[in-house]
């Protein structure tokens, strides 16, 4: 999509991909709070090798599932543009069409993410969740061989492989039927759903060339998602939902923050909006309510 964009935006412009596994993808055994840079949480398990080719000058940009990068980048690195966003809701999947609701009582959902596991049980609390790992395609066939009674997946991911069909999802000879979760009462995880491109500081001709490519609203809409994450200290692997819209020129955020140690907590709610002209004063006034 990124490759599509700059040949559209620039056809004159030769473009080459440059594949590289990252820590996270080379260890789909691990749990992501297995993931530790010392004594502390690696953040970095989707971008770091990315970082080290931009840094050596081995690639030009490097492409993110934005809600994978963490808030804060290396000072010589910024996220110079993103793509129109795909669809932003969750998905429960399961093989005999429950939804978030009639899912038995105990019934297992595969997830990893805690954000999601922390809303299913304020939702749900009977419901178990279990760590699943691997790509879309993977852990759709868990769900079918497996004990798991249903999976939540991220609906842009679905899009973009073709694997969502109105309310079913179709993966080979597989059909299984799937529950698309508002994102008014299911917040998605910030900036989901928005591929962001990230490249060195002072590489002015690149900049150049992405900002030929950048969407303006989504943009703003992630970067105010970010920026409230951030001003939070909060990382990819904390418990907040987080979504934003556009009206006008007006940009309006809410979020739920859960409590990381008291699970049983509702989570607290954060609602702001801010002139589209100046978006990052919508974070920081969420911010600075939720602090006070």
């Amino acid at each position: 999509m990124v490759e599509a964009a700059l040949r559209a935006a620039h056809p004159s412009l030769e473009v080459e991909r440059v594949v590289i596994a990252t820590t996270g993808d080379k260890r789909p055994d691990l749990r992501f709070k297995e993931f530790t840079d010392g004594d502390r949480l690696d953040k970095g398990i989707f971008t770091k090798e990315l970082e080290l080719a931009l840094e050596d000058q081995r690639i030009d940009i490097a492409v993110h599932s934005l809600k994978d990068v963490p808030t804060v980048l290396d000072g010589q690195f910024l996220i110079a543009a993103v793509l129109e966003r795909a669809p932003i809701e969750d998905v429960l999947i399961s093989r005999d069409g429950y939804t978030l609701q009639t899912l038995p009582q105990g019934a297992k959902v595969g997830t990893s993410s805690v954000r999601r596991i922390r809303q299913i049980k304020w939702i749900r609390p009977d419901i178990e969740c279990v760590e699943i790992r691997g790509n879309v395609p993977t852990r759709i066939r868990k769900l079918q061989a497996g004990d798991l009674d249903a999976i939540l997946l991220a609906r842009a991911g679905l899009v973009r492989l073709n694997l969502l069909q109105g309310n079913t999802i179709v993966l080979d000879d597989l059909r299984l039927p799937a529950q698309i979760l508002p994102c008014e009462t299911f917040l998605p995880a910030a900036g989901q759903g928005a591929i962001g491109i990230e490249a060195r500081k002072d590489d002015s001709v690149t900049l150049a060339y992405l900002a030929a490519i950048n969407h303006g609203h989504t943009f703003a809409r992630v970067s105010v998602e970010r920026e409230f994450l951030h001003l939070l200290k909060a990382g990819c692997q904390t418990p907040i939902g987080a979504h934003t819209s556009i009206e006008d020129e007006t940009i309006s955020f809410k979020a739920w923050v859960f409590d990381e140690a008291d699970e049983s907590a509702p989570p607290r709610e954060i609602q702001t909006s801010a002139s589209l002209a100046q978006p990052l004063q919508a974070a920081v006034d969420a911010a600075t309510g939720f602090i006070r």
